[in-house]
């Protein structure tokens, strides 16, 4: 059954409210949208029966062919203070372990108000990983 909503909002193609299950949705690295599955296979489906170029379904812009093409467009997002890019870029950098710095986009995105960095800031503090171990500002 479809959620009446979740904090990924509604797809901005279909106005769908988003599964609050992240895999059944893309987030797009060029706009920071995030896509359900049903409009990016719908938009797939479309580029391969017109042999088209694989391209954003919200923006239109083409496909990265390569890790640092994603990476310079995660990074364009966060120059343009777009809360979701930084939340994804704390989150990539809190998995290599480098909570430091994880804890420094988190904390850029969080004051942007994005959910998913107030979850991962209470983790931090909850486990002391680059902060000072605080349980009243952990989970």
């Amino acid at each position: 059954q479809q959620p009446e909503s979740s904090h990924y909002g509604d797809c901005p193609i279909c106005c769908l409210p988003q599964s609050v299950d992240p895999e059944k949705s893309v987030l797009m690295s060029c706009c920071s949208k995030r896509i359900c599955d049903g409009c990016n296979i719908a938009n797939k489906k479309r580029e391969l029966e017109g042999k088209l170029q694989h391209k954003c379904p919200f923006c239109r812009k083409a496909w990265p062919k390569t890790d640092e093409e994603v990476d310079e467009q995660w990074m364009k997002r966060i120059e343009a203070n777009d809360p979701v890019a930084m939340c994804g870029k704390g989150t990539k950098i809190y998995e290599e372990r480098d909570y430091k710095s994880a804890f420094e986009y988190l904390t850029k995105a969080a004051a942007l108000g994005d959910v998913g960095a107030h979850y991962q800031l209470s983790c931090l503090y909850h486990h002391g990983q680059g902060v000072e171990k605080d349980e009243k500002r952990g989970l």
